[in-house]
């Protein structure tokens, strides 16, 4: 007789595990994006301030966009979306259901190679370490694993690919199902010399029959937004939503939020963001924001226009819908950037998901005729901190000194040449004398420098590298324009023998950002004022100051913004150009120095026999240890050295 003996529980239990086999041989369930998110997904805490499991119905306009990217009848997807508002773990979303669910090979594009590291670092690799759905389908990174690196990840069925929209060997990979630019308003016109990178990128997928093609940004300048440009040849879709009073469906739009506010027919005497309403489009009626979680939940994405090839799916989307910023926020950061243009096109880019417009593409000389008046002393009452740029030509060198105040309001204090070879240390001694000046403030303060770039990228490199090193203690550093959409000022290098510290300033960002203070008419934060002083800010300085223009030209078929210049000279324009990103170097705190000043002026009024007090003196250098001195090189290095 056999010893083992069926029994019903033991056969109902075979049946279990048979079933459970057989499960693992069907096909998964067909599933939308949004869905297999809300099923599988989960955000990190590295990137998201609600880490855990993913919820759609968070941000209910997630849910459109993410399920384009599984809708068969649509073959390319454009997001205009403004910051913070979901738009890159709604891409990423996509990415995993044709990792885990539609397996494919994709590609993602990043506006450089260096942020394709930092996206796979920062976004990919928690996202897999924290979704069970997608661990259990990649190998743990190892460096020798030529299938699972920073910008190559392989999975059953497909493979990620990450690379750089500045790199054409990225974009000349094998062909990919997917491909996704990211942050499209900063890529540069042309990968290299092989083209436009979005071209580069499209043309992997041509394959393939049932392809997606994705870019999302938020946008930049009108005319040469790459992500503008796409969303006109979509279906522009937006997100309508319900009025709670009347039931009328609308978009939302910024004009529309209103609180009280000065005007000259009313008595209020500030702004109140927090009593903000917004205004129904339709009859008016006053709606508030605790009606938006609500209308956004029951929201719907609405076509507002036919697409050019019946195939592409636009979404625009700003931060008025957003769960994470409120309206009475929203309205701060406008009230904020005024006065300031680059903060306001930050704001309608950013925060408005608008291009910014360009009031005009150059500025004459003449707008200096109302900013140029008598100061009381050199450094006038508003400057707070001074800061330096210095140009190097072949048989000179010229500087200015710029007075900064709060809101960045300017005063153009100081503009020297100095004559001579810059070969040799005699004309280097002079400026090095010059930039230890110290200019009266209208307080009875002395101001000094507090911070300089010199250029290195023209003539005499290896003695700019030579005089900044051994003046780095005193914010004295190298610096070299670029052009193109980058930052007013890079992280430094070391370069040369010397080892000095470079950095490399975005000059195309910073000629914009001081052509638009140059339309300021009151003064007040961004205001630029000159004084009035012929002999040395004379005509030729000025002109020199607005002797570029900014024009569109379209280069591989793409419109891109590029500086020319109207005339040979244009030093006083770069020399500001490198003043602004001094000020960016040491980021000051404004209200923090008025607060010194002011004592240090009460000091001077009640000691005024007594030494000069100077304000923004440079830090002194470390004091050396005791120790026997060796013998001192000599030759040409150690005069520029000092």
């Amino acid at each position: 007789m056999s010893k083992y003996v069926s029994t019903p529980d033991s056969i109902d239990a075979l049946w279990d595990a048979i079933r459970a086999g057989l499960s693992l041989l069907e096909p998964p369930p067909k599933l939308t994006v949004s869905e297999w998110a809300d099923r599988y997904a989960y955000l990190s805490a590295e990137s998201s301030a609600q880490p855990g499991k993913w919820i759609t119905a968070t941000a209910e306009y997630q849910r459109g966009l993410m399920d384009a990217g599984s809708d068969p009848a649509i073959e390319r997807i454009v997001a205009m979306w403004g910051a913070q508002l979901g738009k890159t773990a709604c891409l990423l979303n996509i990415n995993w259901y044709y990792t885990a669910h539609d397996p494919s090979p994709m590609l993602i594009v990043q506006p450089t190679l260096e942020a394709a590291e930092d996206f796979s670092k920062e976004r990919i690799a928690p996202a897999i370490r924290d979704t069970p759905a997608l661990s259990m389908l990649f190998r743990p990174s190892r460096s020798r694993d030529s299938n699972n690196t920073l910008l190559k990840k392989e999975f059953p069925g497909g493979g990620l690919a990450l690379a750089g929209a500045n790199s054409p060997a990225g974009l000349a990979s094998r062909s990919r199902r997917i491909v996704e630019g990211d942050e499209v308003d900063k890529w540069e016109a042309s990968a290299g010399a092989e083209g436009d990178p979005g071209k580069l990128m499209e043309a992997r997928t041509v394959t393939f029959w049932n392809k997606k093609i994705i870019y999302t940004s938020t946008p930049s300048i009108k005319g040469a937004s790459r992500i503008e440009r796409e969303f006109l040849k979509s279906d522009q879709r937006r997100f309508f939503v319900r009025c709670p009073h009347c039931d009328e469906e609308q978009a939302l739009e910024w004009g529309n939020l209103k609180w009280p506010s000065p005007k000259p027919d009313n008595d209020v005497t500030e702004h109140r963001p927090e009593e903000c309403y917004y205004v129904c489009a339709a009859n008016g009626c006053e709606i508030l924001e605790g009606d938006k979680p609500e209308m956004v939940r029951h929201g719907v994405w609405r076509a507002t226009a036919k697409s050019i090839d019946g195939k592409t799916a636009g979404f625009h989307l700003n931060a008025l819908y957003s769960p994470w910023i409120s309206w009475p926020d929203l309205i701060r950061k406008w009230l904020d950037a005024q006065g300031n243009p680059h903060e306001l096109q930050t704001f309608v880019n950013a925060s408005l998901a608008e291009t910014w417009e360009l009031q005009g593409d150059r500025v004459e000389a003449d707008v200096f005729r109302d900013r140029v008046h008598r100061y009381k002393a050199p450094a006038p009452a508003g400057v707070l901190v001074i800061t330096a740029g210095v140009d190097v030509q072949k048989d000179r060198l010229e500087a200015s000194a710029v007075g900064w105040g709060v809101g960045e309001e300017s005063w153009a204090i100081d503009h020297r040449i100095f004559q001579g070879d810059p070969s040799r240390p005699d004309v280097w001694a002079e400026l090095d004398e010059w930039l230890q000046s110290e200019w009266e403030h209208e307080s009875g303060v002395m101001l000094r420098v507090r911070c300089t770039l010199v250029d290195s990228g023209g003539h005499h490199t290896k003695q700019v590298y030579w005089f900044t090193k051994s003046r780095e203690h005193r914010r004295v550093y190298a610096c070299k324009g670029r052009g193109g959409n980058h930052p007013l000022l890079g992280r430094p290098t070391k370069q040369g023998d010397a080892q000095a510290l470079l950095y490399m300033v975005g000059v195309d960002s910073a000629k914009e950002l001081f052509y638009a203070r140059l339309k300021i008419e009151k003064e007040g934060a961004g205001y630029c004022h000159f004084p009035d002083d012929a002999r040395v800010f004379d005509e030729e300085f000025f002109a020199q100051l607005t002797a570029e223009q900014q024009l569109t030209i379209t280069r591989n078929g793409s419109p891109e913004r590029i500086w020319r210049k109207r005339r040979d000279r244009n030093e006083a324009l770069d020399l500001r150009v490198y003043a602004m990103a001094a000020l960016e170097r040491i980021k000051p705190n404004f209200p923090l120095i008025a607060s010194k000043m002011q004592r240090k002026a009460e000091r001077v009024k009640a000691e005024p026999e007594n030494e000069p007090i100077i304000l923004g003196t440079s830090p002194e250098p470390q004091k050396a240890r005791t120790q026997r001195r060796p013998s001192r090189p000599t030759g040409w290095i150690n005069a520029w050295k000092g």
